[in-house]
């Protein structure tokens, strides 16, 4: 098990090595770069895996904004290009763009063709595809997910974990359920506060902690947009939120 953070987390912080220095004064152990703000092209890449390998910070997936679906060959392979340039292990992308629920027959065969041609891309770079776990996707429930991995069959498409903070027993569920497919799990405390408002549980994130640490889980626990100091680059945020989850699950290696 790895403990980091996303590299979205420090949006206004343009500066890679910045993001690195942070990573290590916070104590994480990996970083997942985005490729909105940090890391757009191949050189960017191949210095972020200088910088992190000087650091001794492991690069744990490259956060894309591909949308499955779109068909965009040429872009998806220069995602590729990129992950593989940095040494990530796998790709972060969006599954379609609305809920599982109202996805038609004719999106749904066009959302396994397209994953399905993006995974074999990927394959030959030794990369993993993994949607977000989020509403406004296909990846919007345990179900969803579990008949879409089914009919893709490709053994480089996993999934990430992140929960919603309003349904516990569903998380604790799908957890459960789709442990051998996760390859990241997000964790958010300003998204726990945001969502659960005004009625907070500071309990809900050591509960899905438990139950990450009774699986056995051995994937990565990202830190993602926590607290508003995190915009400003301040690391005392992003140490106290990796210090929390590294009591809760050890340093499981």
């Amino acid at each position: 098990m790895k403990i980091g953070f996303t590299s979205t987390s420090f949006r206004q912080i343009k500066s890679i090595e910045k993001v690195i220095k942070i990573a290590s004064a916070s104590g994480a152990e990996c970083i997942e770069w985005g490729g909105d703000i940090h890391v757009k092209d191949v050189p960017t890449a191949k210095r972020a895996k200088k910088l992190c390998d000087d650091a001794g910070i492991e690069i744990s997936s490259y956060g894309s904004y591909y949308r499955v679906g779109s068909k965009k060959a040429d872009e998806w392979k220069n995602i590729c290009e990129i992950a593989s340039a940095m040494g990530a292990k796998s790709i972060r992308v969006w599954l379609g763009n609305c809920d599982s629920e109202v996805t038609d027959k004719n999106t749904y065969k066009l959302l396994v063709e397209d994953c399905k041609s993006i995974c074999s891309v990927a394959k030959e770079y030794g990369l993993i595809v993994c949607p977000e776990c989020h509403d406004k996707t296909f990846n919007n429930n345990t179900d969803a997910f579990l008949k879409i991995h089914n009919d893709i069959g490709c053994d480089n498409f996993r999934t990430y974990f992140q929960s919603r903070y309003k349904k516990k027993d569903y998380d604790l569920d799908r957890l459960q359920r789709t442990l051998p497919y996760i390859e990241s799990v997000h964790i958010s405390y300003s998204e726990q506060s945001r969502e659960q408002f005004p009625n907070l549980n500071p309990k809900y994130i050591d509960a899905l902690l438990d139950k990450i640490n009774s699986l056995n889980f051995d994937g990565n626990i990202l830190v993602e947009y926590t607290y508003f100091c995190c915009y400003a680059g301040f690391t005392s945020s992003m140490k106290k939120s990796i210090a929390k989850i590294k009591a809760k699950v050890g340093n499981r290696k």
